[in-house]
């Protein structure tokens, strides 16, 4: 079952269910599943790469909007949001520790055989297609950075 299918199967669960969150969230993925299906050639069913790029957006959309109502005094909004990225991270892959980070990080790096800050450009080419999903670019970046000096 691709991942676009479990999301619609997941909207009916949570209809059942009524969990006013879940579904919220899961008919949100759903509109920008569809706009995307519809933005470029005729598609029967988006990829699932695609519908992970759509539901990792999402959640760092819901994360930072977050912490700006955090820092604005409004718990409640936080709280909705955060609920709504967990339901995201659901159908993501797990993210990885930071020791796991460093780990691909340091891979990358000696298959493209960097040496200095001159071959960042190589390096996040490669760990970017490589962590695609698993890892946030800042994160990849300030590793490769680190690495890297």
């Amino acid at each position: 079952m691709s991942l676009e299918q479990q999301i619609s199967k997941s909207i009916m669960d949570a209809m059942k269910a009524k969990d006013a969150v879940r579904l919220s969230a899961l008919r949100n993925a759903k509109k920008y599943i569809i706009e995307a299906k519809t933005a470029g050639p005729e598609l029967s069913e988006l990829p699932d790469a695609d519908v992970l790029k759509i539901l990792a957006k999402l959640a760092k959309q819901g994360t930072d909007s977050a912490a700006i109502f955090t820092e604005q005094n409004r718990p409640d909004l936080a709280q909705e949001e955060l609920a709504q990225v967990a339901v995201f991270q659901e159908f993501l892959p797990k993210q990885l520790s930071p020791e796991e980070l460093t780990a691909e990080v340091k891979a990358v790096i000696a298959e493209v055989g960097a040496s200095s800050m001159k071959d960042m450009g190589k390096v996040m080419g490669a760990a970017s297609k490589r962590l695609a999903g698993r890892a946030d670019g800042k994160d990849i970046s300030a590793k490769v950075k680190e690495l890297l000096a």
